[in-house]
């Protein structure tokens, strides 16, 4: 049995692996690349799509999904085993980004009309989409899949409602996917699984370098942004995922306005928005402790006094005329979406602020604005930037380092753990970390293939430190008793004492050998 990387090899985005067996061909996920390296999006497989017999699916996210309506249009039609609450979410993004991508090509042959260049077509159509859609086969959490002497069981992973981290039984190798793991303490989706067995553990590090904040911390810190951002008299600014994150975001501005009682315009200006709060309200469910609470109280955490979901573009246009307003839009790392036009009018204003609560990945316009970048290109325009940036990673659906090394210590059999999805220095930090702690590691390189056979089991137990014993003291003090009384030749106390003596020399040979 083998598995190729063709994706999130050294890098975040494009998860997307191949597990051949059993005379069987199938793919853990199919993703997008995100920020640098986006050409590769339109590249064809390196595979024949119609040879793979079905697809195994973590999450929604693009990064995990995005090129299953292209995997389509090319030939495949096995099943996809999916959560419902994924099946839901991907219908809504795909849809989404079958829009925007139909959008930036009629802009393109546009300009290549006026160009006389050639014009261009989309990676795939409508009827792509609806179709890979039509190939999804829900599961259910913790429940056996078996497809043709396959079995697996996808677990939830903590990381967005419907995520899952999958564990695959083929040929007597028991392979674990991390997909995207949250962290142990989630105030969204609870805590990842606990799996203390595999051959192979295929382990996310996206955060495999640092340590996210506190709840308390994050809180705090987002508190202060909002606070300072009123002050400005200007627009606060709020790239964000509209899975997950924008939820998050809604129930924490929901607990923030309820304590510092502003009353201003919020906007989630998303024309999916609406669509994907939908989803987790009907999956309420799934949530973590701290949202059950909210629920048992009567409260649904996702309603935001005072904020309008935004559809039309007209609708979005029209916040440019206001002074002063909290506006969330997609995409969470700038690379395309709404937010764009909104940074395009407030990004040269020292009165906005701009606050990123996500990661951004290399390439990407929210990664340049992160990393200090005086001016950029947006519609093909130079654009100062003179808004006030602000990171707050705390609310990350991403485990840090202390949460993937807790989840990797459950792992009592000597599995290999195969580093994927991080950048390529943050991956091999990562990776050392894990080989400190005697682990065996591999972190891949795109298109690299690893044979997976059956490895012997080893349990990992960890040592006890060692502690000076107390016993000599209290074999000393006995001693000390019997030789004060009549032991006589012969009768059971002797023979015990005796017993006794042999045990001690054999402890005493035990500690010159120590």
């Amino acid at each position: 049995m083998r598995i190729t990387f063709l994706g999130a090899a050294r890098e975040v985005t494009g998860s997307c692996y191949l597990i051949e067996g059993r005379n069987k061909r199938f793919l853990i996920d199919c993703g997008m690349v995100q920020g640098s390296g986006e050409e590769r999006n339109a590249a064809s497989f390196s595979f024949d799509p119609g040879s793979i017999d079905f697809l195994l699916l973590t999450h929604a996210h693009l990064d995990h999904s995005g090129r299953i309506p292209f995997l389509y249009k090319d030939g495949f039609r096995g099943k996809i085993f999916a959560t419902a609450p994924t099946i839901e979410l991907c219908e809504v993004l795909w849809l989404d980004m079958y829009k925007i991508m139909l959008e930036e090509t009629n802009r393109t042959n546009r300009k290549n009309l006026r160009a006389g260049r050639p014009s261009i077509e989309p990676l795939y159509t409508e009827e792509d989409v609806l179709g890979a859609l039509n190939l999804f086969e829900p599961v259910g959490y913790d429940e056996i899949v078996p497809v043709d002497n396959i079995e697996s069981v996808f677990r939830n992973a903590a990381h967005i409602i419907g995520a899952a981290t999958i564990e695959i039984w083929i040929d007597g190798v028991k392979l674990v996917f991390s997909g995207d793991l949250g962290p142990f303490y989630n105030v969204m989706e609870g805590s990842p699984p606990i799996i203390d067995e595999a051959d192979y553990v295929i382990l996310e590090s996206t955060y495999g370098n640092r340590r996210h904040k506190t709840l308390e911390e994050t809180r705090e810190e987002f508190e202060n942004a909002i606070r300072e951002a009123l002050k400005s008299g200007g627009k606060v600014l709020i790239p964000s995922f509209v899975v997950d994150r924008a939820q998050r975001l809604i129930y924490e501005l929901s607990l923030l306005k309820n304590k510092m009682k502003f009353d201003f315009p919020i906007f989630f200006d998303s024309p999916m928005g609406s669509k994907a709060t939908e989803i987790y309200q009907k999956y309420m469910g799934l949530m973590a402790g701290e949202i059950q609470k909210q629920i048992f109280q009567g409260h649904d955490p996702f309603v935001l006094p005072g904020m309008s979901y935004v559809s039309s573009p007209d609708e979005s246009r029209a916040i440019n005329q206001i002074e002063k307003a909290i506006v969330i839009a997609g995409s969470g790392m700038c690379n395309g979406g709404r937010i764009i036009h909104h940074l395009k009018h407030g990004l040269w204003k020292p009165n906005t602020d701009l606050i990123f609560v996500g990661y951004q990945a290399r390439g990407t316009l929210g990664r340049l604005l992160v990393d200090g970048v005086k001016k950029v290109k947006l519609f093909g325009e130079e654009i100062s930037v003179k808004a006030k940036i602000n990171t707050i990673n705390g609310f990350s659906a991403h485990a840090d380092q202390d949460d993937l090394l807790k989840w990797s210590d459950y792992f009592q059999s000597n599995p290999t753990f195969i580093i994927t999805h991080g950048e390529e220095e943050i991956a091999e930090t990562f990776g050392r970390v894990l080989e400190k702690r005697g682990r065996a590691v591999i972190v891949p390189r795109l298109g690299d293939s690893i044979d997976l056979v059956k490895k012997e089991k080893k349990v990992c137990v960890s040592e006890a430190p060692a502690v000076e014993s107390p016993v000599v003291q209290e074999i000393s003090s006995k001693v000390k008793s019997l030789q004060e009384k009549k032991i006589y030749t012969g009768t059971d106390g002797d023979h015990l004492l005796r017993s006794a003596l042999l045990l001690i020399e054999e402890a005493e040979k035990a500690v010159m050998e120590e």
